[in-house]
């Protein structure tokens, strides 16, 4: 067929089918009507004309689209050229799905605009709207739950500029951008927890659920249930639908083991396996589920001395032990005192302030119980005064028995016959190095901050003083 032969066809074939489109929408819809340039009614189906009161769709004609159809935005499109497609027109009835389209002549000017009512009372899209509001349903039930899940601290809430403080927020934030288990080490009421979210909100998981399990804190027989979850009438008394554990909860975020050093052995070599071959399985289910969590443990127990006991896998410690992070008790960064105080009467919405003697009396109590017990004695304190500046009696009758500070025992000099004054300095310092370095294990981060030096400082020092570092 000639090239001009084809082009006529087409043609045809083009304004065939946009007739037939007009036709097929005009006869299913529930009205349709056509404006001029001037936004009046040059044509209306009857159907449309009788739901607006009139006898018949010539009534309709030459008059404001306005003055027929109220509220009507067909002069909108014909002013915009731009189309409304889906839009709510309200009618003496009920309220109609519309949508308007503008006209163009040859040359592509706006010459009017045509609108179809598609539906009435929303019959026809009932379906999509049920399964829009219930995927929306479900949406928001997702949020909720992932809010209820998320780190509710940062790294600007463990308040210190000691350099205990600074070290340990050093290693946490090298940590959070990593994906290796993190071993939180420390005394209770250091705030474990709080670095533990912290480093979940800084690290590329920050978006999915944090969830934390506390070894300690729930009976042996129903820690593996809580851990992996059970199958429907996985056992008697279990729930017939069955529950998911929190393994399967944090899929994607991170979970927290709280006291990890009371976990049963037998729970220890399955959560071994969950580390090691990324997999794990509910109680009574043969299902074998992929794991994606990112592990952070914390615990107040000296795990080497439970390996001993034989209370604690060592396989399972070497796992979790990738990056240990050893959280300092309070008593060991007195300097963050002020601070730590400012940020808890500030949490605590109190007007309080201390004074210089209640700022020295909390320096010279041991804190056993940590961050924790300053948080209590603080809170107490408030309540009990009604004086705003609090003084030492007031912190004192908060405390109740003062823990005093125990002063590390000096080193007993020792004077060498004919030794210079610097060789006995650097004695003194190598046997000041070498001990601390010892009760550290090795770590000499650790006994950097024991010491009040930089750690590349000791590390320079001991260079000097032909120290090997111990791995």
């Amino acid at each position: 067929m000639p090239h001009n032969e084809s082009l006529k066809d087409y043609q045809r074939v083009r304004l065939l089918a946009i007739r037939s489109l007009f036709e097929i929408i005009e006869q299913s819809s529930e009205g349709t009507v056509i404006v001029d340039r001037d936004a009046n009614i040059v044509w209306m189906n009857e159907r449309y004309a009788r739901r607006f009161g009139l006898e018949s769709a010539a009534q309709a004609l030459g008059r404001a689209c306005e003055s027929v159809i109220p509220g009507s935005l067909l002069r909108e499109v014909v002013r915009s050229g731009r189309p409304i497609l889906l839009d709510m027109q309200d009618t003496p009835k009920e309220p109609l799905v519309v949508m308007r389209l503008p006209i163009h002549d040859d040359a592509g000017a706006v010459i009017g605009a045509i609108g179809f009512a598609l539906f009435d009372e929303l019959r026809s899209l009932s379906p999509m709207l049920k399964r829009y509001m219930s995927m929306q349903e479900e949406l928001a039930s997702t949020r909720s739950l992932l809010r209820a899940r998320q780190a509710k601290y940062t790294f600007a809430h463990f308040i210190g500029t000691s350099a205990a403080s600074l070290e340990v927020k050093r290693r946490a934030r090298r940590g959070a951008s990593a994906d290796s288990p993190v071993l939180l080490l420390g005394e209770t009421g250091t705030g474990k927890e709080l670095l533990a979210q912290a480093i979940h909100g800084a690290s590329p998981r920050a978006h999915k659920a944090f969830v934390s399990i506390n070894s300690a804190a729930i009976p042996e027989n129903l820690l593996e249930a809580e851990f992996f979850g059970t199958a429907p009438g996985a056992f008697t008394g279990a729930d017939r639908k069955g529950r998911t554990g929190k393994l399967q909860i944090a899929q994607g975020g991170t979970l927290f083991l709280d006291e990890i050093g009371d976990m049963p052995l037998p729970l220890q070599s399955k959560l071994l396996r969950v580390l090691q071959e990324k997999e794990f399985e509910p109680l009574g289910s043969n299902e074998v589920i992929h794991s994606d969590v990112r592990v952070i443990a914390a615990t107040s127990t000296d795990l080497q001395a439970a390996i001993g006991r034989g209370e604690f896998r060592a396989d399972l410690y070497y796992r979790l032990n990738v990056l240990p992070i050893q959280v300092p008790p309070l008593r060991e960064r007195l300097d963050d005192l002020p601070a730590l105080s400012e940020a808890i009467l500030e949490e605590l919405r109190s007007q309080h302030e201390l004074d210089r003697d209640a700022l020295a009396l909390l320096g010279r109590h041991a804190w056993p119980g940590n961050i924790r017990e300053l948080r209590n004695v603080l809170e107490r304190a408030a309540l009990l005064s009604d004086d705003l500046l609090l003084g030492a009696p007031a912190i004192a009758a908060a405390i109740g028995t003062l823990s005093p500070l125990q002063p590390s025992p000096a080193p007993a000099t020792t004077v060498l016959e004919g030794e210079t004054f610097s060789a006995a300095r650097q004695r003194f310092e190598r046997q000041l190095i070498e001990a601390t370095l010892a009760q550290c294990g090795g770590k000499v981060s650790e006994a950097a901050q024991r010491l009040g030096l930089g750690r590349s400082t000791l590390y320079k020092k001991m260079l000097a003083l032909g120290i090997a570092e111990s791995h």
